[in-house]
């Protein structure tokens, strides 16, 4: 009898497990059996394996193969196992040391011919990796960048089987990749797209300036040709560079959803998703067979989520955005279990105020039930939960063809939205409220963060007039504080609440004597 271990990572969703992978050659009947609830994709590579040792020149054991996966009441999916199952497998049979074996984890899918091939979801499994106190890690050459963007574990990588037979052994320092520099984020850019590209707008523009300071969900409506779209492609370009711990969580989702490229580094721009109006349910919240993938929610998490022709989804699907909305994370169960992904995004909204997207009101033709019907496809508890809500006017041609028609730059704009977000972090830093979107409600109405009682005023007539819900109250305070941050005022006043309002309303209410 011969026994043997490696280690792989299972991965649910973003966040990994250690499984540690035990193979005993026995007397019998040659075959492989697997125990550990492994799923299909796992059991399938009882012949890929197989082929691969042989084709890579290593005699394949004649013998009974047990393979358990431990822990084994925790689901084990994916081709990821491929590599760690080969190698327990040469272990057992003495071609490999054991202690070579144990002391790395193995992440790769092996083609037929013994090729590593790159899988998905690397990161976050080498991140589970370290956190499970392992010091070594092998992966395909095409996942090494990636792999090596975390630090405080040795990352190797390799080709093929017979590389790694040949490169795991003792002074094979040649399959070690080294970290290169970390390069320093640029404020301001998003894939050349500048805020300096729209013309006119000076209101819109402003709204989209303070939802990116304070994090605050936007809703747009006006004709076809406006400047909608624009406007809301270009909120990430003014948003500040993420994190390092931002980074790191946004590219594991991305990695896990198979979008990275390969000599990709770290995502560390605030990321944009656009998806079409004729998009499911799965596809933006996530979903699919197994544990389900992460959707347009999650790949915007830590970015912006543009849902232009907001009005032309299914009312279930933009329903669906209610709850991530509120919890920053959306929680996909399914038969085989449930899986959690972060959906921390801002959310634009940009619509045609009626179905036939006139240019002028004059010109609609679209009746009065036509346009309320076209309207109410956004339900009212989700746009309770949008901060802003701008009305756009078609661009004048005076404003097209003005000699300086090109407005402030992006680099311009995130420098104030910088340093407003530094002065919201720093009021909230012991409360761990990163920004004025996080505060929740009975704070924002507590005695020591209340604007004064001349402030207030805008927000009492509002509530009593029914333009402003509870929630609504709450997000007018957000957005005076963000005003406020803006302006570099200690605190909201008169002014900042009034423009509050009126971004939250569109309607300024007046002011009681």
């Amino acid at each position: 009898m011969a026994l043997a271990r490696s280690f792989a990572i299972t991965l649910a969703g973003v966040a990994g497990r250690l499984v540690e992978i035990e193979v005993d050659l026995s007397a019998g009947l040659p075959g492989l059996t697997f125990t550990g609830l492994a799923d299909t994709s796992v059991l399938e590579s009882r012949e890929r394996i197989r082929s691969a040792v042989q084709n890579s020149g290593f005699t394949w054991p004649g013998s009974r193969i047990t393979v358990a996966l431990l822990p084994a009441d925790v689901r084990k999916h994916g081709s990821m196992f491929d590599l760690a199952l080969a190698v327990a497998v040469l272990g057992a049979a003495g071609t490999l040391p054991a202690t070579a074996i144990e002391s790395t984890v193995w992440l790769a899918e092996l083609g037929l011919d013994g090729r590593l091939r790159p899988v998905r979801g690397v990161l976050p499994a080498v991140l589970a990796a370290r956190s499970a106190g392992m010091h070594r890690v092998l992966v395909p050459a095409g996942n090494a960048a990636e792999a090596a963007l975390i630090g405080g574990i040795d990352v190797l990588a390799a080709a093929d089987l017979r590389e790694v037979v040949a490169g795991i052994q003792p002074g094979a320092a040649a399959l070690t990749v080294t970290r290169g520099p970390r390069p320093e984020p640029v404020a301001g850019e998003a894939g050349g797209a500048d805020l300096a590209d729209v013309v006119g707008q000076p209101a819109a523009r402003r709204a989209v300036e303070v939802a990116a300071a304070g994090a605050h969900h936007l809703l747009l409506e006006g004709s076809p040709g406006a400047g909608k779209t624009m406007l809301a492609a270009r909120l990430p370009s003014i948003l500040p560079s993420l994190a390092e711990d931002e980074a790191l969580e946004v590219t594991a989702i991305h990695s896990v959803a198979g979008l990275l490229p390969a000599e990709a580094g770290l995502i560390e721009r605030p990321p944009l998703q656009m998806p079409h109006h004729t998009s499911s349910m799965a596809a933006l919240v996530g979903g699919g067979s197994g544990l389900g993938r992460p959707g347009a929610v999650s790949l915007a998490h830590r970015g912006v989520l543009v849902l232009d022709e907001a009005a032309e989804f299914k009312p279930s699907v933009l329903d669906s955005l209610r709850q991530p909305l509120e919890a920053g994370r959306i929680v996909v169960h399914r038969a085989q279990g449930a899986v959690t992904y972060p959906a921390r995004f801002q959310l634009v909204l940009a619509m045609n105020p009626c179905p036939c997207g006139a240019r002028k009101d004059v010109d609609c033709r679209c009746s009065a039930d036509a346009r309320r019907r076209y309207q109410r496809r956004l339900s009212g508890p989700l746009l309770d939960r949008i901060d802003l809500r701008i009305p756009i006017d078609p661009v004048s041609r005076a404003d097209l063809m003005a000699d300086d028609a090109r407005g402030e730059s992006s680099r311009s704009v995130a420098g104030r939205v910088l340093i407003a977000r530094a002065a919201a972090a720093w009021r909230w830093r012991h409360q761990g409220w990163p920004t004025n979107a996080d505060v929740p409600g009975p704070a924002l109405r507590s005695r020591q963060w209340r604007p004064a009682r001349t402030a207030m005023a805008h927000i009492d007539r509002a509530l009593d007039q029914g333009v402003l819900s509870a929630r609504g109250c709450d997000r007018v305070l957000r957005l005076a504080w963000t005003l406020a941050d803006l302006s570099g005022r200690d605190q909201p006043g008169p002014e900042e609440v009034l423009e509050a309002v009126a971004l939250r309303t569109g309607l300024r209410p007046a002011v009681p004597a």
